[in-house]
């Protein structure tokens, strides 16, 4: 499926329906005085457990889950997953501690297509909610170079042997698109520069995400990064 990524843009008056999934109680406590006092953010609810998180998802399908990764009962992974599983719709950010590379590129392969760290020096939550649902991708300075360095770390240059599995095949124009959304334009500021129609990007999408096999943005950009589709040191 691919609705996650075919709503459209919330209008300036729209409510945006938000989750907030974290078991420290102070940083909840924050982060939910945040929430609830942004103009166009509806805090449907606040979970401290993976159990709680659960069931106020079910009750409450939001638009937009922010979840820690280390919970009491279990990981925020299990979580993303189930999420994007049951609900392919619902936007996902991570906001944690965790910031070495296993954690970060897990949390996007489940389905996170953002990715912050709760020790940024200022952390725009309410930017960053915002930016999730208009098609961007807000993500931690520090975790972006982990995801480069991932990519400059792999023995994959063109000399290289290629890899067995084979390559997904994308089109020119997917490949400049893919490349727009690893950038963190939203499909209005591709369909600018590509002078095409937001319609046209989003039917180029769904092949995009039939093609790789995948549900959301943080999943297409990791994998068009795996085979070498496109290339974060360009």
């Amino acid at each position: 499926m691919v609705t996650s990524e075919l709503h459209a843009t919330p209008s300036p008056d729209h409510r945006i329906r938000v989750l907030l999934v974290e078991d420290d109680r102070p940083i909840r406590e924050r982060m939910t005085a945040i929430l609830r006092a942004a103009d166009r953010i509806d805090l449907v609810a606040a979970a401290a457990t993976l159990a709680e998180a659960r069931a106020l998802c079910a009750a409450h399908v939001p638009a937009v889950l922010v979840t820690d990764l280390k919970l009491p009962d279990g990981s925020g992974l299990d979580l993303i997953h189930e999420t994007r599983r049951l609900y392919p719709a619902m936007e996902i950010m991570v906001v944690s501690v965790l910031g070495d590379e296993r954690s970060v590129l897990t949390a996007i392969e489940a389905g996170a297509a953002g990715y912050i760290l709760k020790d940024s020096a200022a952390i725009d939550l309410v930017g960053s909610v915002l930016d999730l649902v208009a098609g961007r991708s807000p993500i931690s300075t520090s975790i972006a170079r982990t995801i480069v360095r991932r990519v400059q770390s792999r023995p994959d240059a063109p000399s290289a042997t290629p890899p067995a599995e084979p390559v997904p095949s994308l089109t020119e124009r997917e490949t400049d698109i893919l490349w727009g959304v690893a950038k963190g334009l939203t499909y209005s500021d591709i369909a600018e520069r590509l002078g095409i129609s937001r319609n046209t990007v989003l039917t180029h999408i769904k092949n995009i995400y039939r093609k790789l096999e995948v549900n959301s943005r943080g999943e297409a950009v990791f994998a068009a990064i795996n085979h070498n589709i496109i290339n974060l040191k360009g």
